[in-house]
């Protein structure tokens, strides 16, 4: 018999394609709860018979009511309740804020369960920086809205992190062409399935090939961070005059070093030779 879990509402990441990348304390948690919150009952309907688990089922999308909300809320202040999305981990770029939060604004217990998820998956399998990234979430469909989000991304000095449909991914990578100019691309595409893909190249590159070979399945974008800015040409005999003024060549070449990042001894070096 199953030994239920204490009151509180559990976070459960669920695969994001292959079956058998269920965690076993999800399998755990699923057993224990009273109800799984979920986004299509038939979806995860077919992961519990897949596990063989038998268990109530509430729907709970991006459209639930109030009255479905505060449903689990009271469920979960007396019972456990497990929260999942259709594929991957949930809130990310999929329902459960709300309940998560109204959750611990009254005090009911809230955990979170590790697992799947496409954008940390992406990332990993891209070859593109990994040590500072962005996850962005979906780009707008409108054209107009998606070059001003992409605007607002371009300076961020990291790696980006987007999901994409795949009728408007070509759309999607000319924009990124036009305003991320430069940057290295990645498509990952139908992730821990048969035909997982994970494409590199310029955004162009990659807007002709999926021009050619129009994709299926879900999307993500890794975009490289921005190239580091060219090297300022300094006058760095001007500028070491300049502070020789009022400064021995020592401090003036550390005050040089500091407004151009350049090398203090090279420039107390040149410093002498000036004076």
């Amino acid at each position: 018999m199953d030994t239920p879990l204490s009151p509180g509402l559990y976070i459960v990441a669920t695969p994001i394609g292959n079956l058998g990348d269920i965690t076993l304390r999800a399998i755990e948690t699923f057993r224990g709860v009273s109800a799984i919150a979920c986004e299509d009952t038939r979806v995860t309907g077919k992961l519990l018979n897949h596990l063989g688990i038998k268990q109530k089922l509430v729907r709970y999308d991006d459209h639930a009511s109030e009255e479905t909300r505060e449903h689990l809320l009271r469920l979960a202040s007396e019972q456990a309740v497990a929260l999942v999305s259709d594929a991957g981990t949930p809130l990310i770029s999929d329902p459960g804020f709300k309940l998560v939060r109204l959750a611990r604004e009254r005090g009911i217990p809230v955990t979170s369960l590790p697992g799947a998820s496409a954008a940390i998956m992406a990332v990993t399998l891209s070859g593109i920086a990994s040590d500072r990234f962005l996850f962005a979430g979906f780009l707008p469909s409108k054209d107009k809205a998606r070059r001003d989000a992409l605007r607002e991304l371009a300076a961020i000095p990291a790696t980006l992190v987007l999901y994409e449909t795949a009728p408007r991914l070509v759309d999607a990578l000319h924009a990124i062409g036009d305003l991320l100019p430069g940057r290295e691309v990645a498509v990952a595409r139908e992730l821990t399935k048969k035909f997982e893909e994970c494409r590199n190249g310029s955004a162009a590159e990659l807007a002709a090939h999926y021009g050619a070979h129009p994709p299926k399945g879900e999307i993500v974008l890794v975009i490289a961070p921005p190239l580091p800015p060219e090297p300022e040409d300094h006058d760095i005999d001007a500028l070491l005059r300049q502070a020789m003024v009022d400064a021995k060549p020592s401090q003036a070449a550390a005050q040089v070093a500091k407004a151009t990042g350049l090398d203090r001894k090279m420039l107390y070096a040149r410093a002498m030779e000036l004076k």
